[in-house]
């Protein structure tokens, strides 16, 4: 039986869903009309993501670029893959590298500078995207983000709010290449003025004209090895030439007759599906969608599936415990009875047996749904751009710990913990014969499968935001799943956001459920920065939920009113 959502609900939001069966959103309106060419000119959702992906490099800077990590769960109209092109860490990085540097006080790699970058991994998720699936030619998918590269666009209010922060800050605005790239005039962009970045388009037609080669094995590798050298960095060509994406076969857990898929380690998903998978054991539809007995379950939940990511997330092969045994039935119901429905805790991790992200997601009518993030993580990443090719570096490598007793402790050529992570929504049961004619019947599956999963999709979708995303995914989720909130009234609502032991609460948020959290123990405090600390979020609901056929029945999008985007189709 599908899913009925109560269409008349709604927050404090202008925006309305959007119904059509090709759709792309995103949180830049340019970007989201660059996939929609790539669907109008005969491609799929995943050509559509490429040309979307690229252009949000050029128009939201401050959240994402060239130098980005990304991560993707595609339905090809058959099954599920997950891609993981998180980077892993140069060569020469070890505890000792870093202990030299910075002392053996040291903590963590440092937030900003070279020795914050991993190899960056999103133009490789692009090759191996459009290897794998891709229709149209590669090149014309970064056309549309070469032309606005090189003619510029107007700056709009969100991106440029965080643009100005960014440029207050001397720990970024001092990084090698940050001021010439990002400062025209000495200063962020104003609103509605126009930024060009020539760099990032000689870049970009270099990757296009090689199929990525030249970022990788070429002329833009050669050139962030000179520059990392002539400012103290380790990273190498040949850490570039070393690097490539992983397929991996995403992970899941039940909730309310849904399945929720994440990517595995070395990113934060399970956390999301660790909540979920103690809230199971509460009954939320019979309590108030935003009182404070609903609430306080759900902080309740996120706190214990933190309390076990921040101990055992880390790269897989590096991790003490599996995926699967984090997950485990038993374990969960066990952690789940140490929530008090009466009172606010503390918890640790259990022993479970042997801003800155952009998201973006497309569906076109065959079926094809793409779930897909790219980011340069805190706000304009490591601060560092190679010039003359507008290489924004992320800083992913300051997700490393240097305490030789974790999990995550860097090491050479190892990927950090991340906090980046698509979603994907199934429904258990065959789905309708009409299908993508991609991998042909049988065929093994980037994880080993010989055999296809009787599913049906159902939703792509994200939440953008560091530590908030797997907390806008369960919120998300509760929303539409428990109360059958409409996938755009359930991004619209406020938030709260879990933060080393204070509940911050966004405004717009019950004042009377803050209230009745405080008197639970919880310490609930404002935030008044939405952009950056409640996530924003993007939600295709295919509305036949995988038993008819999209180019009949179409999709049902949000795009998050915390960005300046928008769901687009046709």
């Amino acid at each position: 039986m599908k899913h009925t959502f109560d269409w008349t609900t709604g927050y404090a939001s202008q925006r309305s869903p959007v119904f059509a069966r090709n759709v792309v959103s995103t949180s830049h309106p340019l970007a989201a009309q660059a996939g929609l060419r790539m669907l109008q000119n005969g491609g799929n959702a995943v050509d559509a993501i490429i040309a979307t992906a690229a252009v949000l490099t050029i128009v939201e800077p401050c959240s994402n670029g060239l130098g980005s990590d990304a991560f993707c769960i595609l339905w090809d109209g058959t099954q599920l893959h997950g891609l993981n092109a998180s980077g892993h860490a140069p060569a020469a990085w070890t505890p000792e590298y870093f202990a030299a540097k910075y002392g053996p006080e040291a903590r963590t790699p440092p937030k900003r500078g070279w020795d914050a970058v991993t190899v960056p991994g999103a133009v490789a998720a692009w090759m191996a995207l459009h290897k794998r699936f891709g229709k149209l030619p590669f090149a014309d998918l970064l056309a549309p983000a070469i032309d606005v590269a090189e003619r510029g666009y107007a700056v709009p209010v969100i991106v440029q709010q965080k643009w100005r922060n960014a440029a207050s800050l001397p720990e970024i605005t001092s990084q090698p290449g940050f001021a010439e790239a990002f400062l025209p005039h000495g200063r962020a962009p104003q609103v509605g003025e126009r930024f060009t970045f020539a760099a990032a388009a000689r870049s970009l037609r270099l990757i296009a004209q090689t199929q990525g080669e030249a970022f990788y094995r070429g002329e833009i590798a050669a050139a962030a090895e000179a520059y990392a050298r002539v400012h103290g960095g380790a990273m190498t060509a040949a850490d570039f030439a070393a690097y490539q994406p992983e397929w991996v076969e995403p992970i899941g857990r039940d909730y309310r007759g849904y399945r929720l898929h994440e990517i595995p380690p070395n990113g934060q998903g399970i956390a999301a599906l660790i909540a979920l998978g103690i809230l199971d054991r509460f009954d939320l539809a019979a309590l108030p969608v935003d009182g404070v007995a609903s609430q306080h379950l759900q902080i309740e939940a996120m706190k214990l599936a933190f309390a076990d990511v921040y101990k055992y997330v880390a790269e897989p092969r590096s991790m003490r415990l599996t995926p699967a045994q984090m997950l485990d039935d038993g374990y969960l119901a066990g952690r789940a009875r140490l929530i008090d429905p009466k009172r606010a805790q503390d918890f640790g991790p259990g022993h479970a047996p042997q801003g800155g992200t952009v998201y973006l997601t497309a569906a076109d009518a065959s079926g094809m749904m793409v779930s897909f993030i790219q980011s340069n993580y805190m706000g304009f990443g490591s601060g560092v751009v190679v010039p003359g090719y507008g290489l924004s570096l992320q800083n992913r490598g300051h997700g490393f710990t240097l305490d030789s007793t974790s999990d995550n402790l860097v090491g050479p050529g190892k990927r950090p913990f991340h906090t980046i992570i698509p979603a994907f929504l199934t429904k258990p049961g065959p789905q309708a014969p009409r299908a993508a004619s991609l991998p042909p019947e049988g065929a093994v599956s980037a994880g080993g499968e010989a055999t296809r999963p009787t599913c049906r999709p159902v939703m792509s979708f994200g939440v953008m935001g560091g530590d908030m995303q797997p907390q806008g995914h369960m919120q998300t989720l509760v929303r539409m799943l428990d109360y059958r909130q409409q996938p755009q009234a359930a991004c619209d609502a406020p938030r709260w956001r879990w933060n080393s032991g204070l509940v911050n609460a966004e405004l717009g948020f019950d004042p009377a459920t803050a209230q009745g959290l405080r008197e639970l123990g919880h310490r609930v405090e404002p935030f008044a920065d939405s952009y950056q600390d409640y996530g924003a979020g993007q939600f295709i609901w295919r509305l036949d939920e995988g038993q008819g056929d999209p180019a009949l029945d179409g999709y049902a999008a949000a795009s998050d009113p915390r960005r300046d985007g928008q769901a687009a189709g046709f």
